[in-house]
């Protein structure tokens, strides 16, 4: 299980995204200042950090700084400071994205998932919205269970879950699963898989119909 390490004061906010993080199976851990971060930080390795900037003893850019030279863990601040100067300073001192409160809770998912795919090129597992697949052993989780997938959805779900975010054309997965079914599968073949994926998932509901394009895993 991958673990994220958020610093940040404010327990509202502490709580709502520790949840949504523990929903997408993170073990998370939680700092409220740069001295506890420093500690926590000696004893415990992280996939990620989510770091908040304006701390009670401290500041964000500071621990940044701190963590990028002793450590290669990848870094998203999330924050309420936008000025521009603000956002480029984040970027140019190594962080790995810059998200402004107030944020939507599927687009930090997102955006969490992009860095870490990014950072660890070689992850075999792809984790999303209660979804887990096991690049090597080509087995998909939906929560603890292990579902069944055929060759043509497995190559559907593999193809939407690589894009997390962004919109996959019919003409692109048409296009890509042509190798698996051996012939040509038309449009309305497509929507047939698709819906059965769907079903197969069941309330893990993430892959969403861009009505007249394709589809989006969001």
């Amino acid at each position: 299980m991958r673990s994220i390490l958020i610093v940040e004061d404010n327990d509202a906010i502490v709580k709502g995204v520790k949840y949504l993080l523990e929903q997408e199976q993170f073990k998370v851990y939680v700092c409220k200042n740069v001295e506890e971060s420093i500690d926590i930080l000696g004893k415990q390795k992280f996939d990620l950090i989510v770091l908040d900037i304006a701390l009670p003893d401290g500041d964000g850019f500071e621990l940044c700084e701190y963590i990028k030279r002793y450590t290669d863990i990848p870094i998203i601040f999330l924050t309420a400071k936008d000025e521009e100067q603000d956002v480029v300073k984040g970027l140019d001192m190594g962080a790995e994205d810059y998200i402004i409160k107030p944020f939507r809770n599927r687009e930090l998912v997102s955006r969490i998932n992009n860095v870490l795919r990014r950072f660890n090129k070689e992850s075999d597992r792809i984790s999303y919205g209660g979804v887990e697949i096991d690049l090597y052993k080509r087995e998909v989780y939906v929560g603890e269970e292990n579902v069944q997938f055929t060759a043509l959805e497995y190559k559907i779900l593999l193809l939407l879950f690589s894009n997390i975010g962004k919109v996959v054309t019919r003409e692109q997965i048409l296009e890509k699963i042509w190798d698996v079914a051996g012939n040509f599968v038309n449009d309305n073949t497509l929507t047939v898989y698709i819906k059965r994926i769907r079903t197969k998932l069941g309330e893990a509901n993430v892959i969403k119909t861009v009505k007249g394009i394709g589809y989006q895993v969001q």
